[in-house]
């Protein structure tokens, strides 16, 4: 296909109608499954600076998992849009943290301190074999991870359903090290380049 950013409109178009149409109770059996490998196969983000979200448009919900880091004694910090063309400014975050509105009606952290992450996990519209990921489109996250001199570690989070066989990778896209979903854990050692096409 000759025109890349048509197809990745049309499949992120398409596997956001088919996260958000999927049915409450196997969207919340799913969070559990991702949550639950989060917990089981990472024990070391338990003392670690992770950078999650909060759950949008049907998103994989790491709240369950947030709690569980947090009991467990790491510091968590939510993504902030602080210009359209800049990196993700990530605040801290706790239960009962202070929240306002932020970009694209999502709640962020308010006047809480910045964290830079050691980890992130990042919400996903699409992924393919070699761990590239189909985010919104904006590039916030290939922005964020580009700007840190010592990339943090990368952990992808989807559902199944959004897998696709190649998204195409631009030369800016960042592989994710690990992509998570309700049928397991997927690891890709050190970075993949991406297709120059």
């Amino acid at each position: 296909m000759e025109n890349w950013q048509a197809w990745r409109k049309q499949q992120r178009e398409r596997l956001i109608a088919d996260r958000m149409a999927v049915p409450e109770m196997l969207h919340r059996q799913w969070s559990n499954a991702i949550s639950d490998a989060l917990q089981r196969e990472f024990t070391a983000l338990q003392t670690m600076k992770i950078g999650l979200y909060w759950p949008f448009r049907g998103e994989y919900d790491p709240r369950v998992a947030i709690r569980y880091f947090w009991e467990s004694g790491a510091t968590l910090a939510l993504p902030e849009v602080i210009d359209r063309h800049k990196p993700l400014s990530f605040r801290e975050w706790w239960p009962d943290a202070p929240m306002k509105t932020g970009a694209y009606n999502i709640p962020v952290p308010q006047g809480t301190h910045c964290v830079e992450p050691e980890v992130l996990i990042i919400p996903m519209v699409g992924f393919d074999q070699k761990g590239f990921r189909l985010g919104y489109g904006s590039g916030y996250f290939d922005r964020t991870l580009a700007a840190y001199s010592t990339c943090p570690l990368t952990i992808g989070v989807a559902f199944e359903i959004q897998r696709l066989e190649n998204v195409h990778p631009q030369q800016h896209d960042i592989a994710m090290q690990y992509i998570i979903t309700e049928a397991g854990v997927f690891k890709w050692v050190g970075r993949v380049e991406s297709d120059r096409d």
